[in-house]
């Protein structure tokens, strides 16, 4: 099998190359080249995409002895992740743009271009499992990324490789190690790529502006005025610009954002707890849509934000009745969709939550 290994110069992605070498598959390594700086530099473990990282996958194809090329993406991911993240966030939603990376760049721009040139599938260093086309969690807890993949559809699944997945990530830096790879003891890169300083408001009120707005409390008291709704997110407790708790005396957090109005509504923590969601662009991970209700586990958050509850199709959009509340979510994050196994929770599929 010919098969295009996405190289980010991480450790997870060199492993994935090297087992794909193992299986005696025709490997080729690809670096996605997503910034429209090619200078920029990594700080520590964050960002990603950098000229050092391109630097350790080339290494590493090396060390493997298999064909390196690095790809510019840089056009596309700006329209189709950097783009939409800052759109969204004027709608006063909360994106995750690693979603829309896979859904978009890895597993459709990268993935129609392997597919065209040749290739049978492309092989990355996610965390997660693909059984009989079935996408599952990985072994590792607390490494899965399932949650990010869910968006795929099945056809996007059909061409795609996870070779680390069925292993923990202590077990892939010693691997890397043994196979003497100089990114074995390589950060883990986190946070948003293309924001390395880490700082989200900053990030997008450059691109926004200033649109000033009220922020008010549960009865329409305005406690503060505020430069754009891009930067806040429901649940957000510290930068409110409000004086003091509530008058019980408690913390107050963000519990609606109206990007028209420019109003950010604050109140109790109580306040944020969720029984029901909705969201649109559904997608089914087997490529069938389940009929009837369906008994299933919903994550809203790449780390945590996971209860149980019902599913049902209803007009296009997926409808989620909760059996315990999910606390701070909100409109523009990804709910992806588990039935519960013993083998490794399977993804159903996902939808943008818009209520």
């Amino acid at each position: 099998m010919r098969v295009l290994v996405a190289m980010s110069g991480g450790v997870d992605s060199s492993v994935a190359a090297a087992r794909m070498v193992d299986a005696g598959h025709d490997v080729v390594g690809v670096h996605m080249a997503l910034s429209t700086a090619p200078g920029t530099l990594r700080t520590g473990s964050r960002g990603c995409c950098s000229k050092e990282d391109a630097g350790d996958a080339r290494r590493v194809a090396d060390v493997l002895e298999i064909p390196f090329y690095v790809w510019d993406f840089a056009d596309r991911f700006k329209e189709d992740v950097i783009d939409d993240f800052v759109a969204s966030y004027e709608r006063g939603e909360t994106p995750n743009p690693c979603v829309r990376c896979n859904e978009r760049i890895k597993f459709s721009a990268l993935a129609a271009r392997a597919l065209a040139l040749g290739f049978d599938a492309v092989a990355t260093g996610h965390y997660a499992r693909l059984s009989d086309g079935r996408l599952r969690r990985a072994v590792d807890a607390d490494k899965d990324q399932s949650y990010v993949l869910g968006v795929l559809t099945a056809e996007q699944l059909r061409h795609a490789v996870f070779p680390i997945g069925d292993t923990p990530k202590p077990q892939i830096r010693e691997e890397a190690a043994r196979r003497g790879l100089a990114v074995a003891e390589k950060p883990d890169s986190h946070d948003i790529c293309f924001i390395p300083s880490g700082d989200t408001r900053a990030f997008l009120g450059a691109r926004i502006g200033v649109r000033r707005g009220a922020v008010v409390d549960a009865g329409g008291t305005v406690l503060a005025e505020h430069d754009g709704v891009h930067g806040f997110t429901i649940g957000q407790r510290k930068g409110l610009g409000i004086a003091g708790p509530g008058p019980d005396g408690q913390p107050r957090y963000v519990t609606g954002i109206d990007a028209d109005s420019g109003t950010v509504r604050v109140g109790a923590a109580a306040a944020l707890d969720i029984w029901t969601l909705a969201g649109d662009r559904p997608v089914f991970t087997s490529g069938v849509a389940p009929s009837g209700p369906v008994e299933c586990t919903v994550q809203v958050r790449a780390h945590g934000g996971i209860a149980d509850g019902v599913a049902e199709l209803r007009d296009g959009q997926w409808v989620l009745a909760l059996r315990t509340p999910l606390r701070g979510v909100a409109p523009g994050q990804t709910m992806v969709l588990y039935r519960p196994d013993p083998d490794g929770d399977e993804v159903i599929g996902s939808a943008t939550i818009t209520r």
